[in-house]
């Protein structure tokens, strides 16, 4: 017994004739007299009546009648439900944000979601790289999105870069050092320094730049992965934020002497063993659009 051969029977129970059904279905007479007989085969039991010209239906077909019925209209809500699925209109997705990707991303993304897939169903997480990679791991979480130079190359994940944002130094409009030309670490130094966890390639090159004591361990005084919190304080005291510039586009950036010339990468990060979802695939493009634009 198929679908086609219930809807067959289906139709047949509306128009209460072969001849009428064989047309409204676009198949002869004697294959639709064959479904039928299928069906009442794998029963071992009459769906029918047959008085001259009319048929009814049994007590027998009448209860497989309201059966069919509802498991044709469920197959027809499932195929909807896919063809939903596939264009995004429905589904969920989980995506773990970094700190520097969460400050960007987290409210487009968010606006994007509600504008235009009002069906789909978005969750957000912010944490530490470890933390969310171990999720995704663990699949708590369908996709990341980092300073890839702060992940551990592993087989298991798939990275795809996004975007790469410069660096810098930087303060609030009035500070001290925010009309300075040449700023050297030791005047940084002089203030406290807020930054969230750099990379180890970060830390590197800022050890090259300007020697041990840029080290973030020695170097930060105020670290959090919550980068908005940091900002706040930057914008409000006399503290320097190390961070992307993309960030805070109203802070002044410090004319540090020699000049840092360091970025951060933030890619897209899945599982290789996990297929993406339509939704995950349209937030991953968004994303991706989102920063272009910064």
């Amino acid at each position: 017994m198929t679908l086609v051969q219930l809807r067959h029977f289906l139709e047949l129970v509306n128009t209460g004739s072969f001849s009428k059904s064989a047309v409204k279905l676009h198949v002869s007479q004697p294959a639709l007299s064959r479904s039928i007989k299928t069906i009442e085969d794998e029963f071992g039991h009459q769906l029918f009546d047959r008085v001259g010209r009319k048929i009814e239906l049994t007590a027998f077909g009448h209860y497989i009648y309201v059966q069919a019925r509802e498991l044709i209209d469920r197959a027809n809500n499932l195929k909807q439900s896919g063809q939903q699925l596939l264009s995004g209109q429905t589904g969920k997705v989980r995506i773990g944000l970094g700190s520097g990707p969460g400050a960007l991303l987290m409210t487009p993304l968010l606006a994007h979601m509600a504008s235009e897939y009002p069906q789909g169903h978005l969750e957000i997480s912010r944490g530490s790289t470890l933390l969310l990679v171990q999720a995704l791991r663990d699949r708590h979480l369908d996709a990341l999105v980092l300073d890839i130079r702060s992940l551990n190359p592993s087989s298991d994940l798939v990275v795809e870069a996004l975007c790469e944002m410069p660096g810098a130094f930087m303060c609030r409009k009035g500070h001290p050092l925010s009309k300075v030309r040449q700023v050297t670490l030791a005047k940084v130094k002089e203030f406290p320094v807020a930054s969230t966890p750099l990379s180890d390639e970060v830390a590197r090159i800022l050890v090259n730049r300007y020697g041990p004591d840029a080290h973030p361990d020695v170097l930060v005084n105020l670290r959090c992965e919550e980068i908005s919190s940091l900002l706040d304080v930057v914008r409000s005291t006399d503290a320097i934020m190390v961070a992307v510039r993309s960030l805070a586009p109203e802070l002044v950036v410090l004319k540090m002497s020699p000049e840092l010339n360091a970025t951060a990468k933030f890619g897209w990060v899945s599982l290789r063993s996990r297929s993406e979802s339509p939704l995950c695939g349209y937030m991953r493009v968004a994303a991706k659009d989102i920063l272009s634009k910064y």
